[in-house]
């Protein structure tokens, strides 16, 4: 890979991250005027079909087994999402909400292990690290364990069952029409549940629907396809690094747009749980910096 190359898909990978922390306060206002689980089903549905459009010859291209492969995998997406709505709707705080919700990477090569994968020193280095973080949150006087909290931790299981399952989907299957079945997967999943669980009613102010079109369209169509395109051109050591900063952004975004704050012990266990991300993807940090200081 050139080093034109790089620098753009690396450029390309932040915008990703902070498009991705961006869909946090796109969806935390939107959920002011309508249901979460509607929200996330119409979301990534019309988000799902707007990336079918790019990815049409790559959908055209799957055979049977791949489509139900493919869809495997979006129903675990599916859980998460509908877990991490649920999460963004009832937290108490959305920054410290980003970090639980990122422990899903710290818990992708334990996952991996019921696959028959191996984890590494570095994984199990990190899950003590995890911990501490997760007890520095838990020992703040401001801090309680609610039923968002507990969302995100749900939601943070459940992403890591969905990224081994999309590692072995990904093998077989091209990104976009990957990401393009998982997005519309997840809306036939969460819809009729939405409308089961739900009140239904589109008499939305105009603000209602802003948030909505710019979570579809910015959040996700946008996000997912420059996300595939920048990987393609990236080492994987490298996107597993920058992405890792989406919760940072979704904190810093958090205390700019709705003025939220942080206890010192909030923010060290904040810090803890971003070290046991680093820790877990030391191989990949470590190639990072080798590349830098050459």
């Amino acid at each position: 890979m050139n080093q034109s190359n790089a620098l753009k898909s690396d450029l390309m990978l932040l915008v990703v991250t902070l498009l991705a922390a961006s869909g946090w306060i796109f969806s935390k206002e939107a959920l002011a005027g309508m249901p979460p689980l509607l929200f996330i089903g119409l979301r990534f549905l019309f988000a799902g079909l707007i990336l079918m459009m790019f990815g049409w010859q790559a959908l055209r291209a799957l055979d049977r087994r791949g489509i139900l492969s493919t869809a495997l995998v979006g129903l675990s997406f599916s859980m998460a999402m509908m877990f991490w709505i649920l999460g963004l709707q009832h937290a108490q705080h959305l920054g410290v909400g980003a970090f639980l919700s990122c422990l899903g990477a710290v818990l992708v090569p334990i996952v991996a292990m019921l696959f028959g994968e191996r984890a590494n020193r570095a994984v199990w280095a990190s899950l003590p690290v995890a911990a501490v973080g997760l007890a520095l949150l838990a020992l703040d006087s401001q801090f309680e364990m609610g039923w968002g909290e507990l969302s995100f931790l749900c939601a943070a299981v459940l992403f890591a069952f969905t990224f081994v399952l999309n590692s072995r989907a990904a093998a077989k299957t091209s990104p976009i029409a990957l990401a393009a079945i998982q997005l519309v997967v997840v809306g036939l999943v969460a819809l009729p549940v939405s409308w089961a669980a739900e009140p239904w009613s589109f008499d939305w102010p105009a603000s209602i629907w802003m948030w909505m079109i710019a979570s579809i369209f910015i959040a996700t169509s946008l996000r997912f396809f420059m996300q595939v395109w920048a990987q393609s051109l990236s080492t994987a050591s490298n996107a597993a690094v920058i992405m890792t900063l989406e919760p940072v952004w979704a904190a810093m975004l958090a205390a700019l747009w709705f003025g939220e704050t942080m206890t010192g012990m909030q923010l060290g266990g904040c810090a803890v749980i971003f070290s046991a991300l680093l820790v877990s993807r030391w191989r990949s940090v470590r190639q990072v910096l080798r590349a830098l200081i050459k």
